[in-house]
């Protein structure tokens, strides 16, 4: 465990334990910009998101509800969608 992993990690290792959540600022995760373009609003070096950089998901209970929701019309999931219906689904 690191200083940058999730407080909440063992709920989010009971849901999907091949994916290790971590909270990281806007600019550290590299969004892609359709991303970008969609909060302007939001400070990319104050504002964080939870997720597993490698596999593309994110936590929403810990991340702006304006980064989530322009995140689900990206190729990112949404720590719901990727247990019940993505790629997470098949491990379970």
């Amino acid at each position: 465990m690191t200083a940058r992993s999730c407080p909440d990690w063992p709920r989010l290792m009971e849901i999907a334990p091949e994916l290790q959540f971590k909270h990281y600022t806007l600019a550290e995760a590299r969004l892609p910009a359709e991303v970008l373009v969609a909060i302007p609003h939001v400070s990319l070096g104050e504002e964080t998101i939870c997720c597993d950089l490698d596999h593309h998901v994110f936590n929403r209970l810990h991340t702006d509800p304006a980064v989530g929701a322009a995140l689900a019309a990206t190729h990112w999931f949404d720590l719901g969608e990727w247990a019940t219906t993505g790629p997470g689904a098949s491990a379970a």
